[in-house]
C-alpha cells in the first residue's frame, strides 16, 4: 500500500519538510488540472502528494527547466488514483492529455510516461501542417520525425531534431544505431511488435537518461532502466549513448525555456 511504501530518493530539499498539496503541484508544474480518486485516502493523498512534487521537481532539476514547462503549456492533465489498469503503475492517454498514476501498482514510470505527454504535444506544436494527417488522429512527434515529417523552422525544433537524432542514429548518418537494432532483435526474440516502436524507443531512452543523471537519483520518478538481465541491457542506451542523450536533451529544454513567455 502507497501509505506504507518507501521509496529511496536523493536529492535537494525543494520543501523543507512543508506538506505538499495536488493544487500546489498544478500550480507550480502548470498542469491543466489534477484530479485524485475517490479511494484514495487522506494519508495516501498526503504521502501522493509529496512524492510526486519531489519527482516533478526533479525532472526539472535534471532538464534544468522552470518547473510549470512540465505541464506542456498548461494542456497537460494529471490523475492520481483514477481508474488504472490491472499491473500498470502509470500511463498516458493521448485522447485527454492524461498522465495517469495508480494509487498502488507500484512506481517509477513517472518519467517514461511524461516522454509520452512530451512526444504527443510536440507532434501538434513542432511540425509543419501535412493536410494528409487527420485533424482527429493521434500523432507522436517520434513517429512523425521518423517518417521524415517536415519540422517547422524554429531554433528549438533545430535542437529537438538533433535529440532525435541522438536517440534513433549513428553519428550524422542516416542508419539506425545500436539501441534501435538491439531493440529491434528483442521483439523478435519475444514475437511482438513494442520494444522496437519509436514512441516506445523514445521513452526508454528519456527515463533512461534521467535514471542515469549523476545529480539525483528518485524510484517514484524512474527506476529499472540500470538492471543486468539481459532484456534490460538489450532494451535500453548504453550509458555513454544515455550521457549523450542527456546532454542533448538538457540543450533542447534549455533552448525552449529561453522561448518561453517570462
Amino acid at each position: 500500500m502507497l501509505a506504507n511504501s518507501q521509496y529511496f530518493r536523493s536529492g535537494p530539499d525543494y520543501r523543507f519538510d512543508d506538506a505538499a498539496s495536488f493544487s500546489q503541484i498544478r500550480d507550480t508544474f502548470g498542469f491543466a488540472s489534477v484530479r485524485v480518486g475517490k479511494w484514495v485516502t487522506d494519508e495516501e493523498a498526503e504521502k501522493a502528494a509529496n512524492l510526486l512534487f519531489d519527482a516533478l521537481a526533479d525532472l526539472a532539476f535534471i532538464l534544468n527547466v522552470p518547473p510549470a514547462t512540465l505541464g506542456l503549456r498548461q494542456k497537460l492533465n494529471l490523475d492520481f488514483g483514477i481508474g488504472g489498469r490491472p499491473g500498470v503503475q502509470a500511463h498516458y492517454a493521448p485522447q485527454t492529455r492524461t498522465l495517469a498514476l495508480a494509487k498502488n501498482a507500484g512506481t517509477g514510470a513517472l518519467a517514461h510516461e511524461f516522454w509520452h505527454a512530451l512526444d504527443h504535444h510536440l507532434a501538434d506544436t513542432a511540425f509543419v501542417n501535412d493536410v494528409s494527417m487527420s485533424a482527429s488522429a493521434i500523432n507522436f512527434a517520434t513517429d512523425l520525425w521518423l517518417k521524415d515529417r517536415r519540422l517547422k523552422s524554429h531554433p528549438v525544433n533545430q535542437a529537438l531534431e538533433l535529440l532525435l537524432r541522438e536517440i534513433f542514429l549513428q553519428g550524422r548518418g542516416q542508419d539506425a544505431n545500436s539501441f534501435v537494432t538491439q531493440a529491434i532483435s528483442l521483439d523478435k526474440q519475444m514475437n511482438r511488435d513494442y520494444f522496437a516502436m519509436p514512441t516506445e524507443l523514445g521513452a526508454r531512452a528519456f527515463e533512461a537518461c534521467i535514471e542515469s543523471s549523476a545529480e539525483i537519483t528518485n524510484r517514484f520518478l524512474v527506476q529499472g532502466t540500470l538492471k543486468q538481465d539481459e532484456q534490460t541491457r538489450l532494451a535500453y542506451p548504453t550509458l555513454p549513448h544515455r550521457a549523450r542523450i542527456l546532454q542533448c536533451l538538457r540543450q533542447y529544454f534549455q533552448c525552449l525555456a529561453d522561448f518561453l513567455p517570462v
